[in-house]
């Protein structure tokens, strides 16, 4: 299942290691990720991929260091259905 995030945090040289770090502990990988850096605010459009719950990353990202908003952008995925 695929998941896009938007990230707004402060900008600082350890941020993205730090991020990346949260995604690869909580067992998803990265499928796209585009940053932009306008004063000392880095935004970042995150999309990962697991077959985790979301909540579990973005709960985790909220307690990074630096980090202002999380927010769910997109969810895609197989929908399960039964009769």
């Amino acid at each position: 299942m695929n998941n896009t995030l938007t990230i707004e945090a402060k900008h600082s040289p350890e941020f993205l290691e730090r991020l990346l770090r949260v995604c690869r502990h909580r067992g998803f990988s990265i499928v796209s990720i585009n940053a932009t850096i306008e004063q000392q605010l880095t935004h970042i459009e995150l999309t990962v991929s697991s077959d985790r719950e979301i909540t579990l990353l973005t709960k985790q990202l909220d307690k990074v260091i630096g980090i202002l908003t999380v927010t769910l952008l997109a969810s895609s995925g197989n929908i399960k259905a039964s009769a």
